[in-house]
């Protein structure tokens, strides 16, 4: 299984790293590391696994495509595609290979949240990764997101010259692929933490997630379909609610939840579908795909509380 990582430098992605050294298959991966051509990366763990590649590009601006770049870059049958803020458990990428033996196009592993400790990170965890949560059943599913996410190769490289333009910040690959007649199995077994913005940038990051996939369908739908979903959107709430309720109850019955994450998980549904909103009306300006992108590389970045002033 090729894993492909994207990174401006190498200390971004040291505990990714670290994690996968660790993993029981650790000798039957090839890490893709993607990054730009003045990053100088010498990562030292090239012994510990089958192959390590990295892939220069002029810029990681915009992920989709430097992802794109890796992708083509890995040889082996699988690939997933990673995140600098999301760390596999050691039976992660055997869990993965395994269901990959059977016909399944894509496998979405079994997500937890790696910082559980606030209200806001949990609601940010389930409104990204819910349906995806490790405490859910095993079995075949409609997909997964675009990250975090293992498939066939050969299904992603069928794509072509589409490929990078699925591979930004909105839904375009799932949808692709399910259209194609792709299948997509989840494997609780195959488990990974996914660090989640829990203060600082919060609100913030909840709206830049809805401003980027309506600028995206902007860009794809007609002016109809879009006035469309803006007089229908006092309903999004609901709707992305109504999709996260089975991990909720799941979660909130195991006694993990902690107080108040429901009320944030509203006013998170809200924030995201007026950046939803506005990106169907005007699009994402450069600075907030620049401020989305800095979320993406550097969430760790954004756990803490902001200091009080003095």
């Amino acid at each position: 299984m090729s894993v492909v990582i994207v990174t401006d430098e190498l200390a971004t992605i040291k505990r990714v790293m670290d994690h996968l050294r660790d993993q029981t298959a650790a000798d039957q991966l090839e890490v893709v590391i993607v990054a730009p051509s003045n990053a100088h990366l010498q990562p030292d763990e090239r012994g510990r696994f089958a192959s390590l590649k990295i892939v220069e590009v002029a810029t990681i601006d915009p992920l989709g495509a430097a992802r794109a770049a890796g992708i083509r870059a890995a040889t082996a049958p699988v690939v997933f595609l990673g995140e600098t803020h999301s760390f596999p458990e050691p039976g992660f990428a055997a869990a993965l290979m395994r269901a990959h033996e059977q016909p399944w196009d894509i496998v979405v592993p079994g997500l937890s949240n790696a910082n559980p400790d606030g209200a806001r990170s949990c609601a940010a965890f389930l409104m990204d990764y819910g349906k995806w949560a490790e405490e859910l059943p095993a079995g075949e599913i409609a997909g997964g997101r675009t990250w975090n996410v293992s498939y066939k190769r050969s299904v992603l490289l069928a794509l072509n010259g589409r490929l990078d333009g699925a591979l930004s910040n909105a839904d375009e690959l799932p949808i692709t692929l399910r259209e194609r007649g792709s299948k997509a199995y989840f494997e609780p077994a195959a488990r990974i933490s996914h660090v989640n913005v829990g203060h600082r940038g919060w609100t913030d990051e909840r709206y830049l997630s809805g401003l980027m996939v309506g600028s995206h369908r902007k860009a794809m739908w007609s002016r109809g379909k879009r006035l469309l979903y803006v007089c229908a959107s006092p309903l999004i709430p609901a709707v992305i609610l109504s999709r996260i309720a089975q991990p909720v109850l799941v979660l909130g019955r195991r006694g993990v939840l902690p107080r108040g994450t429901v009320p944030a998980l509203l006013a998170g549904a809200i924030v995201r579908t007026i950046g939803e909103v506005v990106g169907y009306l005007v699009g994402a300006s450069r600075s907030a795909e620049v401020r989305m992108q800095q979320y993406e590389l550097h969430k760790l970045r954004y756990l803490a509380r902001p200091s009080p002033e003095r």
